[in-house]
């Protein structure tokens, strides 16, 4: 007790020292971003990562759990680490990394090319996995900041080509760390809604290749091939090219390209239409006059074969009547014979009929030839 009156300072446990030390730490330091070049990276029984950051000046040990990366990493590159200080109880000073980025064209290159190679071998770049967009779609599901020039500009270009669409958006931030997860979780909102949107569009305009990098993050690539809607994604300027385009089932240079690949132009509808009438009318024409040519051909053939059938008709009319006028028994008496009514026998009273008169005479005679 003497001792610890005439000792200001306090006596600390190890133990007690450890967690002193890092209550101060968090209070002064909750959060800290550090940028230097990666060393002695490794992952351990496939869960845990350590790795050095340093500069020319100095080295600080770092430690995170695997499903923490979504870059690709590698000794040697230059990054941001987003940590937290800490003292382990063995007395070592650590940085518990919550997230980390390459920095500089190199870095974000080099991690770049690992992750395409990666993912281009599982196959998620194939040509024979991309879908076809609807020529015309009715209704898109749009992923984008809705405050950026990009986003603006797709919107005025779908209105003034086709117009008409239903589109539903979601609003993320389109860089920086939060980026990844917030379109993750839009993508997975529209995969699960009752009616599909026909096309998922993601889209962001121009920036660095800082400001882009939010578009190579691995699980968000993935994300973007297993989209059970079709997907077309139009981020940066034509020349810049992400994983999440080469994911796509159709790519686009840039946000107002993703319209112009996504509605046709109305106004090139309508000509293309026109045209075609124009061409087609003088077809429709001549085809008309064949089939007027066709139908007065057969009704001259038709009233052929009916005047024909009646000229059969009264020749056979005319041989049945010389047929009964040579039955007929007034033709007969007019050549000069008779008709005799009664019974032949001599002293019977007869009836004689000619062309002219009708005779009643008495049999005299009766001779049998």
């Amino acid at each position: 007790m003497e001792n610890q009156k005439q000792n200001s300072q306090p006596i600390f446990s190890v133990s007690d020292f450890i967690a002193v030390f890092n209550q101060t730490l968090e209070y002064a330091y909750p959060n800290v971003e550090i940028e230097g070049e990666v060393a002695s990276f490794k992952v351990n029984q496939g869960k845990f990562i350590f790795f050095d950051i340093k500069d020319k000046g100095g080295s600080v040990g770092c430690f995170m759990t695997v499903w923490q990366l979504r870059q690709p990493i590698e000794d040697g590159m230059k990054v941001v680490i987003s940590a937290v200080p800490k003292l382990t109880q063995w007395g070592k000073f650590s940085l518990t990394v919550k997230t980390i980025r390459p920095s500089g064209e190199g870095a974000l290159k080099k991690s770049f090319e690992i992750l395409k190679a990666k993912l281009d071998a599982e196959g998620l770049f194939s040509a024979e996995r991309k879908r076809l967009l609807p020529r015309i779609p009715e209704h898109v599901a749009v992923i984008s900041s809705t405050q950026a020039a990009g986003y603006a500009d797709f919107i005025k270009i779908l209105n003034d080509r086709w117009g008409g669409v239903k589109v539903d958006v979601a609003h993320v931030q389109v860089q920086g760390e939060a980026a990844p997860d917030q379109i993750i979780n839009a993508i997975n909102y529209f995969n699960q809604c009752e009616v599909l949107p026909e096309v998922l569009v993601i889209i962001r305009g121009g920036g660095s290749a800082d400001d882009l990098s939010a578009f190579n993050d691995e699980p968000l690539v993935r994300a973007i091939a297993g989209s059970r809607i079709p997907t077309l994604v139009g981020v940066g300027h034509e020349v810049d090219e992400s994983l999440a385009d080469l994911a796509a089932d159709v790519r686009a240079s840039t946000p107002s390209n993703a319209a112009q690949i996504l509605v046709p132009d109305k106004n090139e509808i309508i000509r293309a239409v026109n045209n075609q009438i124009g061409s087609l009318l003088p077809r429709i024409l001549q085809f008309i006059d064949q089939k007027r040519q066709l139908i007065m051909v057969s009704i001259e053939l038709i009233a052929n074969n009916i005047n024909e059938s009646i000229d059969e008709k009264i020749w056979g009319i005319k041989t049945i009547r010389n047929v009964l006028d040579q039955l007929n028994p007034m033709v007969v008496l007019s050549r000069g014979y008779a008709l005799i009514r009664g019974e032949i026998k001599v002293g019977s009273t007869i009836e004689v009929e000619t062309s002219k008169l009708i005779l009643k005479t008495e049999v005299k005679d009766v001779v049998t030839k």
